[in-house]
């Protein structure tokens, strides 16, 4: 399953899957830079933000879904951007009441790291972006930190080309 990370720990190779235990995983084991903020309630913010996305958008637009979909008939393409644009539009309500450049507070976190890939799923199913500004001004903050630049799937060893 992807995303997947592996770690070694005491001679031992471990993989861990799923986005949300991969970022639990970490925050703990490397608390510099946080990727949570310290106040209560803008943790619990930065959550459900990233669920937002890794429970209500990304499930129903991966490869297994849409070849199901295309197998019974469906237009595969209008479903991802269904379900899309509907998670977009609750996150950008949501991540519009935040006072930072970012998702939900003025450090990236969770929401952030989930957000980004998102929008460049959006991009490769055609999803007319304008109506959602805030998440775009929240991607043009993260594409000015180098972690954020070093991610873009393009810079990755396994890119298509």
């Amino acid at each position: 399953m992807v995303p997947a990370l592996e770690l070694e720990e005491g001679g031992v190779t471990h993989l861990l899957t799923q986005s949300m235990a991969i970022l639990e995983y970490l925050e703990e084991a490397h608390p510099e830079p946080p990727l949570l903020p310290k106040d209560l309630f803008l943790r619990a913010r930065s959550r459900q933000l990233a669920e937002i996305v890794v429970s209500s958008i990304q499930p129903l637009q991966n490869l297994t879904v849409l070849n199901k979909i295309a197998e019974l008939g469906g237009q595969r393409d209008a479903w991802a951007q269904d379900f899309i644009s509907k998670g977009l539009t609750a996150f950008e309500r949501i991540a519009g009441e935040s006072k930072g450049p970012y998702a939900a507070c003025e450090q990236p976190t969770f929401a952030d790291l989930c957000l980004v890939p998102q929008l460049f799923g959006a991009r490769r199913f055609k999803l007319d972006l304008t109506p959602y500004p805030t998440c775009l001004e929240i991607e043009a903050a993260c594409a000015k930190l180098e972690a954020f630049e070093a991610a873009r799937p393009e810079r990755q060893p396994d890119a298509e080309t």
